[in-house]
């Protein structure tokens, strides 16, 4: 008798044909955007001396320079959206780790190590806390982390008396140890900004983390769906805790970035940097629903603002009108979310 064997080409072949050509689109479009924008970038770059300023060296690293403390944060938010969540306290704790790290090296006397540390352990728990209040007590991380950046920027004013903290440099008491000015230089003979080569190291570890770790899985997982993660064995509360730490650790390393760039820790830094990060995450193709995204499509998101903003000074246009266009592309972004969810 002869057997039929089982085809097994056609699962093979639903494989192949699972992305379809909108989906693919969807998958790359903070990619497509970001392209988009370059090329616009290039397009209405003013010349000088017959060069396109855009396009220098040094302007390119500029931009990245100038996303680096955004690109961070961003990453952070990344792993709090994915699980369903949000954090809006980051840019005050951007400007609580500024102003606790210059008030540290000027006023305590802290070395840069123990002082850098200090901070990064207390945006780390900060960040904790805040995912604990929102697993343990059922409460929307909106309002958890909304009461987060109150909290935050009261400590941050209270902390440096309401006032800006400058860093001097130099030797003995009331100065920062020239250790920490290396976040405002250069490396590579002068030519890339050490708050880059911070930012690329931040993007490397997290794509790592995203790739090949069972947390992540477990993040993706309860922002699936979390009744279905628990009942799987998932420790949703752990989940939860270390995903807000996360993003409370990369806005202290944010924050630090930002002191040693400006020489000074103000209370009042970081404001609508949530807004900002929110922004490169959504641009960057997460769903505000959970469970759908990735980091490298904030990072792309993140560098597709930075050089939107690089493109709208060069041509001197109102930061009003600045504001407008970071808006519109949004709700486009956001727009193409909803349609992806339809389809």
């Amino acid at each position: 008798m002869n057997t039929v064997a089982p085809d097994t080409s056609a699962p093979a072949e639903n494989e192949r044909r699972r992305f379809t050509i909108p989906e693919r689109f969807f998958a790359l479009q903070s990619y497509v955007a970001l392209i988009l924008v370059f090329i616009a970038a290039i397009v209405f770059s003013p010349r000088r001396g017959g060069e396109t300023v855009f396009l220098a060296t040094e302007n390119l690293l500029n931009i990245v320079r100038a996303t680096s403390e955004i690109g961070i944060i961003a990453i952070g938010m990344t792993f709090v959206i994915l699980i369903g969540g949000i954090d809006l306290s980051v840019g005050a704790v951007l400007g609580l780790s500024a102003t606790g790290v210059a008030s540290l090296l000027m006023v305590d006397d802290y070395g840069v190590l123990p002082a850098v540390a200090l901070i990064l352990l207390m945006g780390t728990a900060f960040g904790a806390m805040q995912g604990l209040i929102t697993a343990k007590l059922g409460i929307q991380s909106f309002i958890v982390t909304l009461a987060g950046l109150q909290i935050a920027r009261g400590l941050a004013r209270i902390w440096s008396g309401g006032q800006g903290v400058p860093l001097a440099y130099g030797d003995g008491p009331g100065h920062v140890p020239e250790s920490f000015a290396l976040l405002n230089s250069r490396t590579f003979n002068g030519t890339v900004p050490i708050p880059a080569l911070i930012f690329l190291g931040v993007a490397v570890i997290a794509l790592l983390v995203v790739r090949n770790t069972v947390f992540a899985r477990h993040v993706y997982a309860l922002g699936g769906n979390e009744r279905a993660a628990r009942l799987s064995g998932i420790n949703v509360t752990r989940v939860k805790v270390t995903v807000f730490a996360i993003s409370g650790l990369l806005a202290a390393l944010a924050g630090i970035i930002q002191a040693g760039q400006l020489n000074q820790g103000s209370p009042n830094a970081g404001i609508g940097y949530e807004l900002d990060a929110i922004a490169a995450v959504v641009i960057g193709g997460t769903s505000l629903m959970g469970g759908v995204g990735t980091v490298a499509g904030t990072i792309a998101g993140a560098l597709l603002l930075g050089i939107l903003n690089n493109m709208l000074a060069l041509n001197n246009v109102d930061s009003n009108i600045q504001l407008l266009v970071k808006g519109v592309i949004i709700i486009v972004a956001a727009g193409i979310q909803a349609f992806r969810t339809a389809k």
